[in-house]
């Protein structure tokens, strides 16, 4: 099961509202689950990379007995993945802003080398206008 919504770029939309950046959440399912530290801060590296962010710093975490979380803090936001072994279960968080950072491209590095078999994906413009309510 794939689910995604349209994308935008270059931070407007189909109606020209402007918002400050592209937040995907995807949800995987029995794939490649990374336990080993350095293999997972490289992971988040390169998934930076891909999407033509600029890393700042990293956080990791391995949980007894198992499961880890790791957020690379970038320059235009942030990546996150927490992982569950025990379900078979990925979170990964991508929040990007400007418009020369490409989450998109990040996830699908992340889904090309973790190989999930089912996906969710949910997209959100972070920080659109919206008409206020007086």
């Amino acid at each position: 099961m794939i689910r995604s919504r349209r994308r935008f770029k270059n931070g407007k939309n189909h109606t020209n509202v402007r918002y400050a950046g592209v937040h995907l959440i995807a949800d995987f399912w029995h794939g490649k689950i990374i336990e080993d530290e350095k293999q997972f801060e490289t992971l988040l590296w390169q998934a930076a990379k891909k999407a033509r962010s600029h890393p700042l710093q990293i956080a990791l975490h391995k949980f007894s007995p198992q499961g880890i979380t790791g957020v690379l803090l970038l320059s235009e936001s942030h990546i996150a993945i927490h992982t569950w072994p025990e379900i078979g279960y990925t979170a990964v968080d991508i929040f990007t802003c400007g418009k020369k950072s490409f989450p998109s491209r990040a996830l699908k590095f992340l889904r090309k080398v973790l190989q999930p078999h089912e996906v969710m994906i949910r997209e959100i413009r972070r920080g659109e206008a919206i008409a206020s309510i007086s």
